[in-house]
């Protein structure tokens, strides 16, 4: 379980959009509003909206704010949201995955049309890019005077199956099936965990040249500021 950078320089461009607050907090709303819709609003026998909930308080979404959109839930006017992933192919053959939930196909695939019109690229059959990634459980610690040998311990014990170090964070990669499992392990030693997400990481990152780099972060700058998109991830090899 050594340290590697692969899945930092791929989440360094995400994290673009994940910092705006608004984002993140429209992005949990659509899950609980979808979870509640699917399977009712009590916590206790939906476990989907538990995961919601625990998205939300890891957010530090206010009570009142979830509170709101449960109710939401179960109004005539609110529609379904749907979760949908394109894939596409940037410049000089570098691979993208897009998460959306949505409430209107039809506006986020014209988004999706327009974004490659404009910025290049081209929307890619399912599967053909998908192949080249891994979803894993990431879970995101604030270095903040943590040592690594101790988190080392306390992830391998917990379950977890590698940790990357960043700049500023620690990034624990999980099995997706075990995610909450070893973050709730992680607080009861003690650790404190910013976030707790499923993610794509690639298998392989491509080396694009300087013009096809700037290119493909134009590609995905605009991407990631549609309404319906909730992460975006890519195999460009950024140093």
């Amino acid at each position: 379980m050594a340290g590697h950078s692969k899945w930092a320089n791929i989440k360094h461009r995400k994290g673009k959009a994940d910092l705006k607050k608004g984002k993140i907090f429209s992005r949990v709303a659509k899950e609980i509003i979808s979870s509640v819709k699917l399977g009712g609003p009590d916590p206790k026998s939906n476990s989907r909206l538990r995961l919601a909930l625990q998205k939300a308080r890891l957010a530090n979404m206010p009570s009142e704010n979830i509170e709101r959109n449960i109710h939401k839930a179960s109004s005539a006017d609110q529609g379904d949201y749907h979760e949908i992933t394109y894939e596409l192919y940037g410049y000089q053959g570098v691979g993208i995955i897009v998460d959306v939930m949505t409430d209107n196909k039809n506006r986020i695939s014209s988004e999706m049309r327009i974004a490659t019109n404009k910025r290049g690229g081209t929307i890619a059959t399912p599967g053909s890019v998908a192949f080249n990634f891994d979803r894993k459980g990431i879970i995101q610690i604030l270095k903040n005077g943590i040592e690594e040998d101790p988190l080392f311990l306390a992830s391998l014990e917990a379950g977890a199956e590698d940790i990357d170090v960043g700049d500023e964070h620690y990034f624990i990669i999980t099995d997706p099936a075990h995610l909450y499992e070893v973050r709730d392990a992680l607080q009861q030693t003690g650790f404190t965990p910013e976030s707790a997400e499923l993610e794509m990481i690639p298998k392989i990152t491509i080396e694009c040249d300087s013009e096809a780099m700037k290119e493909n972060l134009a590609l995905i700058d605009w991407i990631e500021e549609l309404e319906d998109v909730d992460a975006v991830y890519h195999n460009m090899r950024i140093e």
